[in-house]
């Protein structure tokens, strides 16, 4: 990549690191300690939701707020919101104010997503995008990935993690704010009909739906599992990390095998041996940590791809001119179901226990199975000469106001 280009991005990628290091450790605070402060396990699922529907009016709103005052001054004014919502949390431990600071700051973490990602595909070039992308995953993934040990550091029955989280927010904005940049133009690209996308892609459509109920559950009501499970701080940063970096290592290989074979047949063989490792999960709850911990991976890392599956499945029956159009409905369907997600996993554990996140995991990703190998038998695969490149994001809604998304940053 050229140095020109990195060196203006920096700035960014540093800001957005430091970002996820707040973000990170945030999420996986708040299910802790809902749980430690005894929420129903249904309220905390309603409180993590609202993380969801805050998602959404971000993308809707945050490109009329770039058109109007600027990348620079957007990013800056979401991450103080973000962070002063983090101290309310610490401030009003209750069901009330936490849902509200949720939605608060998924609407915040939206529209950041939205001004990272427009802001470096207008310093990319065709010739530097994919490594452009790949710095860019890298420094999320491993900022996520390193919050979850920030917990080792910090009492979570105190106001202190709360605190690190809202400064490492506030400080993600320094390099931002220090750099010398001119905004990228904003091009907003118009919605397209969903009945149109599934009409022309079902499998495409649904796989997308259910990434997004997956990935919310994971990311969400993951630390919630665990600590029902009866794991302690360390034992749940632990958890956390090998599914996220899971979620990363797995998106070469199964892209790879994605470009070369039928899509269906990989989304299929994906969610069979995710629901493989669920299964024994739930059938050996006793097994010894370091399998738990494998099968925990080979779940999260395989079913992060749904995603990244299910888009390029529709992209391949999209004419090029309708891809950007169609980015925006396929994000309002993720995050739809990123919405049902910890709703639909609570109250099941409510009812029958911890057990029911890794049963109802298994029941989603089983039913994608089922579904794609009965879709393989009504319509023949797309020509290979028709197929495009396999489009690497991760499950978390989120939207470029440029370009079609590059990857759904963690939830």
């Amino acid at each position: 990549m050229p140095l020109t280009v990195m060196t203006r991005a920096w700035p960014l990628l540093l800001g957005m690191g430091v970002l996820m290091l707040g973000a990170g450790l945030q999420g996986t605070l708040l299910g802790i300690r809902a749980t430690a402060e005894a929420f129903p396990t249904m309220v905390t699922g309603i409180v993590m939701a609202c993380y969801y529907v805050g998602y959404l009016l971000g993308t809707i709103a945050t490109p009329r707020l770039i058109r109007n005052v600027g990348h620079v001054r957007v990013f800056a004014a979401f991450a103080a919101v973000a962070a002063a919502a983090n101290l309310v949390q610490a401030g009003f431990v209750r069901p009330v104010p936490w849902a509200a600071m949720r939605l608060v700051t998924g609407l915040c973490f939206a529209g950041i997503y939205v001004v990272a990602e427009s802001w470096l595909n207008g310093l990319a070039t065709r010739t530097n995008r994919s490594r452009l992308l790949a710095a860019y995953m890298i420094v999320l993934y491993v900022g996520l990935g390193a919050a979850q040990f920030l917990l080792i550091l910090s009492n979570t029955g105190t106001s202190a993690p709360f605190m690190l989280a809202s400064g490492l927010i506030c400080v993600a904005v320094v390099p931002t704010l220090l750099s010398a940049q001119i905004d990228p133009e904003v091009l907003v690209p118009r919605a397209v009909p969903i009945r149109d996308l599934y009409r022309l892609s079902p499998l495409g459509v649904g796989a997308v739906v259910v990434a997004g109920v997956i990935s919310s559950i994971i990311f969400s009501i993951g630390p919630v599992y665990a600590r029902l499970a009866g794991q302690d701080t360390t034992a749940i940063a632990t958890f956390m990390a090998v599914n996220i970096f899971a979620g990363v290592a797995t998106q070469y290989p199964v892209g790879v095998l994605a470009d070369r074979f039928d899509r269906r047949a990989v989304i299929a063989g994906v969610c069979a041996l995710a629901t493989a490792a669920a299964v024994a999960i739930v059938v050996f709850p006793e097994v010894p940590r370091p399998i738990f911990l494998t099968l925990s991976a080979i779940f999260s890392g395989l079913t992060l791809t749904i995603y990244s599956l299910g888009i390029s499945h529709v992209n391949d029956r999209l004419e090029p001119a309708q891809m950007v159009a169609a980015s925006g409905a396929l994000l309002l369907l993720d995050g739809a179901g990123a919405i049902v997600g910890p709703l639909l996993v609570t109250s099941l554990m409510s009812s029958n226990g911890a057990a029911a996140y890794f049963a109802t995991l298994a029941a989603l990703s089983g039913v994608l199975t089922l579904h794609c190998l009965w879709r393989r038998s009504r319509r023949a695969p797309v020509p290979t000469a028709q197929k495009g490149p396999f489009i690497r994001t991760q499950p978390q809604p989120c939207a470029s106001v440029t370009e079609p998304p590059w990857m759904e940053p963690p939830k």
